[in-house]
């Protein structure tokens, strides 16, 4: 921690600070890893992790930043987080967390994009409400009315191919159609160049 190496063994409790971003780690969360009360910063993004935030990180008091991000895990935000006054740094974004964000704690005070890419999360600072039921309130998007708009605008597209094609093809051929001078230039041009080719392959 601020480039000093320390090594642990029975004193792991006294750790302060572990970075384990960017590996592959995959499972859940251990439980035994809120036991590092001494923990000021947590660092477990992209990564695989998945299953549900431990509920007891709640007593990892010491906190100052933890970030979760980009990883699997679901469920919903630990009420207990809100235990963790020093914490001035928060990424919980692109999981899949549910629910609603604990309120009256300092967490609602963090940044929305602390919590971007769970479309099932809701709730301060966010600016999805949550119904009665937890989930995020507004409509839901109709995949219908997408695909039947993706097909329209496909549809529009075949259709305009051939005029393009053909727009395209007669604004070349019809200057060479219909001017005698435009036409006698364009075959003395293919007529050097097949000459010049031919002086190179020789």
């Amino acid at each position: 921690m601020k480039g000093v190496e320390y090594e642990y063994d029975n004193t792991l409790g006294l750790l302060a600070g572990m970075d384990l971003s960017s590996n592959k780690l995959s499972g859940e969360i251990p439980e035994e890893l809120t036991d590092l009360h001494g923990l000021i910063f947590l660092n477990l993004s992209n990564n695989h992790l998945q299953g549900k935030i431990p509920v007891k990180i709640g007593a990892m008091t010491s906190l100052e930043s933890l970030d979760l991000s980009m990883n699997r895990l679901s469920g919903v935000i630990p009420q207990g987080m809100a235990n963790i006054s020093f914490l001035s740094n928060l990424n919980l974004s692109y999981n899949n967390l549910s629910g609603k964000i604990p309120s009256g704690t300092q967490i609602q005070g963090f940044s929305p994009l602390s919590f971007i890419g769970n479309p099932e999360l809701c709730g301060a600072p966010l600016t999805d409400g949550c119904g009665e039921d937890g989930k995020p309130k507004g409509p839901i998007p109709d995949n219908d009315d997408e695909e039947d708009n993706g097909w329209i605008d496909m549809k529009w597209f075949y259709l305009g191919m051939p005029w393009g094609f053909v727009v395209g093809f007669w604004a070349i051929l019809a200057p060479l159609a219909f001017n005698r001078a435009w036409r006698h230039a364009y075959f003395r041009l293919l007529d050097d160049v097949k000459y010049k080719l031919l002086g190179w392959c020789l």
